[in-house]
């Protein structure tokens, strides 16, 4: 990674870090009392072995010292422990609006666009990398201020007690942060490698999960599992190289602080044995001066070692940032940015003009078109696959962005607020997610403030009043992960209770009954007919007998739509859609 792009993404780290700020301050200032308490403590410590020692003084008398000395210890535990709990706190306020602005960014560009990457890659990024960014916020960001305040504070406790000693401490300091940060730049190019394979392998493996089946249908296992097994050993690979960099870090870091603590140490011994007569301002070397300094030597690297021990953790939160960082500041061109609103009860009716529907990074898809699908109109939309039908319903559902013109009761759709927009359309894809943990939850997703009446109506409309009875708690009932619990057929229903339960202006139907057995898709399709009557009707469908009663028909090849008019017409006329209804009979 560029030095240019390290500074970026640290830049970014930082400005997210300003959503808790307060946290950050109370962190820094719970550690700077800390290290007044270290000095304080030092010095009692110092100055009782000093009276014990060398004046004599009688311990009765020191009992007061004891009690404080006592009492910094402590209350440096207390500190400590508060530490702990404002920086996880802070972490965790910081890891939860990430994680918000990733959803939220995910909403805005919609399906087309996730579908680029693998789910198991979007896990990794919404989970371990922002979870790994705990420490940089918890104890990196305040330790940076404490690496330079508490060696200063200690310094200026330091030179008027011995100048030599601070002159040491003074001049040996700054090795400590110049190699932390050369083994550093190190880490955090490892540490976004070691990223990158974690979100390939995530991806890899939840792929693989997926296709188990295909994979033995196919003799594939065995060869998918050893794939596996080689992609896991390269991240461990990896990850060794990462902790042996952290390891590095830390090496480096005590041997320099070692070697100022011994030259210090000596430097003490000799002045006791009288060969050094500097630094004490002609007062000469004391047990107090000597021990005092010498035991505030580990605690004034203590923070440097530290910084450094948490440098490793700013790595690691840099090598993350790069997926976060790109993601959030990806560029989506789908509808969404307007702020346009439909009238409320006015028909519901659509007119394209040359449009063109692009995907995601601006490829074309299909088009140009021009229709117009007229109020209360019912159109059902055939063509071979890969015609671009699909792609049509993903721009009328504002996943997908296009040139051209498609107005709505004639205002352009990429200037219709999103949320106003999805609350006139209902959608019943080919495959159901049921993401709530109930029925009922499912059911209600899109219109949780619906009355009783209301979904009552739909659970009779889309036929899942007939399941109730074969579930152990109704509506209650949990449908587990993926809709374990119910069959496809089962969960198409509920899809379409959910989609006929809100009032809703435009149906799209993108093949509801394409995985359905007979009497599940006869159950469905009637329950979407009878729907159809009642709103503008667009059904995408390979079963042309589900198209005899529609008011039109839209044939599309090629990205374009080749063929229009009603059932009866469109089968005595030569073309595509006459090859497809002999083709569906046998005939081709």
């Amino acid at each position: 990674m560029k030095k240019t792009r390290q500074q970026q993404l640290t830049q970014w780290l930082k400005t997210q870090g300003s959503l808790a700020q307060r946290w950050l301050r109370l962190s820094m200032l719970l550690g700077l009392i800390s290290g007044i308490l270290i000095v304080a403590q030092t010095w009692l410590l110092a100055a009782l072995l000093h009276a014990l020692i060398i004046a004599h003084t009688p311990r009765e008398q020191l009992l007061p010292s004891f009690v404080w000395l006592a009492t910094t210890f402590a209350l440096r535990a207390l500190l400590s422990w508060l530490r702990e709990r404002v920086g996880f706190i802070c972490g965790q306020v910081i890891r939860q609006r990430i994680r918000q602005q990733v959803l939220d960014k995910l909403q805005q560009l919609g399906p087309a666009w996730i579908q680029n990457k693998p789910a198991g890659s979007w896990a990794s990024i919404i989970v371990e990398q922002i979870e790994d960014m705990q420490d940089y916020y918890s104890r990196y960001l305040p330790q940076i201020s404490l690496a330079v305040f508490i060696p200063l504070l200690i310094l200026i406790t330091v030179f008027p007690i011995n100048w030599a000693a601070g002159a040491i401490l003074l001049t040996t300091a700054p090795l400590i942060p110049l190699f932390m940060v050369l083994v550093g730049m190190g880490a955090a190019d490892a540490n976004r490698r070691n990223f990158v394979a974690l979100a390939r392998l995530s991806g890899n493996f939840l792929d693989r999960l997926r296709g188990l089946d295909s994979l033995r249908l196919f003799n594939r296992a065995v060869a998918e599992t050893a794939q596996i097994a080689k992609s896991s050993e390269d991240f461990r690979s990896r990850t060794m190289e990462v902790l042996r960099l952290a390891f590095l870090s830390s090496a480096v870091l005590e041997f320099f602080a070692s070697l100022s603590i011994a030259v210090l140490a000596v430097y003490i011994g000799f002045s006791y044995l009288g060969e050094l007569n500097f630094g004490s301002y002609g007062l000469g070397v004391t047990l107090f001066s000597g021990f005092f300094v010498l035991m505030l030597a580990p605690e004034f690297f203590q923070p440097l070692r530290d910084l450094g021990t948490f440098y490793h953790a700013k790595a690691q939160a840099v090598g993350a940032a790069e997926a976060l960082e790109t993601f959030l500041s990806a560029e989506g061109e789908q509808m969404g940015g307007g702020t346009q609103t439909l009238a409320a009860d006015a028909p519901l009716a659509l007119q394209a003009f040359d449009l063109e529907i692009l995907s995601p990074n601006g490829v074309r898809l299909a088009g140009p078109l021009s229709f117009t699908l007229y109020a209360g109109q019912r159109v059902a939309l055939v063509g071979l696959s890969g015609a671009g039908k699909s792609s049509l319903l993903n721009l009328l559902l504002g996943f997908l962005p296009y040139r051209g013109s498609l107005t709505v009761n004639g205002i352009e759709l990429r200037e219709l607020a999103c949320e106003d927009w999805h609350r006139q359309v209902s959608w019943v894809g080919q495959n159901p997610h049921l993401p709530a943990q109930t029925l009922r939850a499912n059911i209600l997703l899109g219109h949780p403030q619906a009355s009783a009446a209301q979904l009552l109506q739909a659970v009779e409309l889309s036929y899942v009043s007939e399941l109730l009875p074969l579930l152990p708690q109704g509506l209650e009932t949990e449908v587990g992960d993926n809709a374990l619990r119910l069959s496809v057929g089962q969960a198409q229903r509920v899809a379409v209770a959910r989609a006929l339960i809100g009032p809703r202006r435009l149906l799209l139907l993108d093949e509801p009954a394409a995985s359905l057995d007979a009497h599940s898709e006869q159950r469905v399709m009637q329950a979407l007919n009878a729907a159809s009557h009642q709103q503008t009707t667009l059904l995408v469908t390979h079963q042309l007998a589900d198209t005899k009663d529609y008011d039109q028909i839209w044939v599309m090849n090629s990205g374009r739509i080749v063929q229009q008019g009603d059932y009866a017409t469109l089968s005595t006329q030569p073309g595509l859609f006459a090859k497809l209804n002999a083709h569906r009979c046998g005939d081709l």
